[in-house]
């Protein structure tokens, strides 16, 4: 890894110096935020290849931050990883629905954790962006580059992990895919979301589709497909 720059956003000086330790052995440079408010200041401030975010921090907690990062232009790219000693599935949930590239629940191994990390890295860096080739379908349109998607010429407005299930779906209309497969082919291998939470992300994606809606069909007892033309 060469340098990467990561900006660290936990209230706990112990952890935050555990990470920063095992960071910097692997050659990153990292960066401290023991708020929420501070941890957005800097990232809008600095470039940052990924961020750490705790949810459970003092003042603005994470699922906030995460909020504004994926509403603000210059930060809403930036992968984020949320740590967390919460395990509930209505945290993984929300971390999934606002656009965290990954959940870890403390405690966690930092050998895995330095992995989990180098495998967002990788994912982002071979992201193939094309904005001259969208994908159409039905009267959807679906641009991969810039993360947009019109329904009859109407943007919709959606989180990072809708998009991405969007358009792994849409990719082979009248595939099925099971909800492991969904979470495998938009998140890679290993990825902690349970069945739950991939039906309850079905359900806000087709909200938010509108008519459109009826294009992601239950197969019962399989997952869920897209509509053939």
């Amino acid at each position: 890894m060469s340098r990467e720059r990561i900006l660290i956003i936990e209230d706990e000086e112990d952890i935050q110096e555990l990470l920063q330790y095992n960071l910097s052995k692997e050659g990153m440079k990292t960066f401290g935020a023991l708020t929420g408010e501070e941890g957005l200041k800097k990232a809008r401030k600095e470039p940052f290849d990924l961020i750490l975010l705790d949810l459970m921090l003092p003042g603005m907690n994470g699922l906030d931050v995460s909020r504004s990062l994926k509403k603000d232009d210059k930060t809403r790219n930036i992968p984020v990883i949320i740590l967390t000693a919460k395990g509930e599935e209505s945290d993984v949930v929300s971390g999934l629905e606002l656009g965290a590239d990954d959940y870890i629940v403390k405690p966690f191994s930092p050998k895995i954790l330095i992995a989990r990390i180098k495998t967002v890295l990788r994912r982002k860096s071979a992201e193939p962006v094309n904005d001259s080739l969208p994908l159409r379908i039905h009267d959807l349109a679906i641009h991969p580059g810039r993360r947009e998607v019109l329904w009859r010429n109407k943007l919709l407005t959606l989180t990072n992990m809708e998009f991405q299930v969007l358009h792994f779906l849409a990719s082979k209309p009248g595939w099925v895919y099971s909800r492991y497969q969904i979470v495998e082919g938009v998140r890679g291998d290993n990825y902690p979301v349970t069945d739950r939470a991939v039906d309850v992300l079905i359900v806000g994606l087709r909200k938010k589709l509108g008519e459109a809606g009826v294009l992601i069909e239950t197969v019962r007892g399989a997952g869920y497909k897209f509509r053939e033309q």
